[in-house]
């Protein structure tokens, strides 16, 4: 007999435990079958399994607010203050327009020629190697080559950045050992940003510079300026970097599908999309809620937190036919992967022409993907990617 807790069917396992993070998509099947809303004891939260209950919370920012943090411990929730992921209304609008300018079509077509030409230069640099680490060597390439300049982040003080921008990532689950240990690398990514603010450091011209001018005019408080560059900057590399490494993975496990994009390169945002879908980036973010309201037949009480949990909505059997077939000729656009609504990702047009960017020049160049090791999942709270994945890449 299931266990219940207020009427709600309860998940007894913890998903954010080490073997949870390694292999998700069991429990989230589990999950999904007990009911759309779910009670997860260890986190004291209702978690949102399935697609509709997840799509309705993340366009409902007046009752799922995330002002109010959207990690699962209280202490980031409170760390986190000043940022566009932690605000709401008003607040989130005036700095979601700092970097709107920066992400429209017409600014993002001004830069395509030269993340087209960075990504060409990676793949023709591991087509040279023979073996590589699709991680280190493909996947992060072409965003370290883009991100850091866009943002503006000082050019000699980026070695830190990846392993600061998963720590920023994995404090934002539960408070268990993977947030403990990845403490100190987010202290020391906020701390740096505030250095960088003070002296003033941004690179001219660039995002960071705009955020530093616009609190200079008083649209914003000089102490939301380091958050904010965290909040940038990490997004805009990990789950690019977790997108392209999990299509790597996935054309190499799925060669015919690999042979389908390159006989029909038009394919490349459904492509862009499927890969999103079967392996979102991000696994899943709470809200908490504002004012009573039922969702799934459950009425979550005002203070209640609910846990939107992407990556097992763009695998609902009850929302995709064969969820767990990878097919880039499915049409996939409503995945959740970049979230919806107010908090969509606003580096989504940027991700896509990174990912476009690659996939097309890997189809120019490349004939087939072979894994050549095991690949290793990264141990993260949050973000779903690659620690290492050997391949070859076999040119043309």
């Amino acid at each position: 007999m299931t266990k219940m807790h207020n009427g709600v069917p309860v998940y007894g396992r913890d998903v954010y435990a080490t073997d949870a993070i390694l292999d998700p998509h069991p429990h989230y099947t589990r999950m999904r079958d007990l009911g759309p809303v779910v009670w997860l004891p260890k986190q004291r939260v209702y978690a949102l399994p399935r697609y509709p209950e997840c799509k309705t919370v993340l366009r409902d920012d007046a009752t799922f607010v995330s002002g109010n943090g959207v990690a699962l411990n209280g202490f980031i929730n409170r760390l986190s203050r000043g940022t566009t992921l932690n605000s709401d209304g008003a607040e989130h609008d005036a700095r979601r327009k700092l970097v709107a300018h920066r992400m429209l079509p017409r600014a993002l077509r001004a830069i395509s020629d030269d993340v087209d030409a960075q990504a060409a230069s990676v793949v023709d640099a591991a087509l040279a190697k023979g073996e590589v680490d699709g991680v280190a060597d493909v996947a992060m390439a072409l965003p370290m080559a883009v991100v850091p300049d866009l943002v503006g982040w000082p050019r000699d003080q980026r070695d830190d950045l990846l392993p600061w921008g998963g720590a920023t990532f994995d404090v934002l689950g539960p408070f268990n050992r993977h947030s403990l240990k990845a403490m100190p690398g987010a202290l020391q990514m906020l701390r740096f940003a505030r250095q960088v603010v003070r002296k003033r450091a941004m690179i001219e011209g660039s995002l960071g510079h705009d955020v530093l001018l616009a609190a200079d005019a008083g649209q914003i408080s000089h102490a939301d300026c380091s958050p904010l560059m965290v909040d940038y900057i990490a997004p805009s590399l990990d789950t690019t970097i977790s997108a392209i490494s999990n299509a790597l993975y996935l054309f190499a496990a799925h060669p015919e599908q690999w042979q389908l994009l390159r006989d029909d390169p038009a394919l490349i945002p459904n492509a862009i999309n499927e890969v999103v879908r079967y392996e979102s980036p991000l696994r899943a973010f709470s809200r908490k809620t504002f004012r009573d309201k039922e969702i799934g037949g459950t009425t979550i009480a005002a203070g209640a937190r609910v846990l939107v949990v992407y990556a097992s909505a763009n695998r609902d059997e009850r929302e995709w036919d064969a969820p767990e077939k990878f097919d880039i000729r499915r049409d996939a656009t409503r995945h959740l992967g970049f979230g919806q609504g107010t908090h969509s990702c606003a580096g989504q047009g940027l991700a896509r022409l990174e990912m476009t960017a690659m996939l097309r020049a890997l189809a120019e160049r490349v004939k087939r993907i072979e894994l050549t090791g095991p690949p290793t999942w990264a141990i993260n709270n949050i973000i779903r990617r690659h620690e290492r994945l050997p391949i070859t890449l076999f040119s043309v």
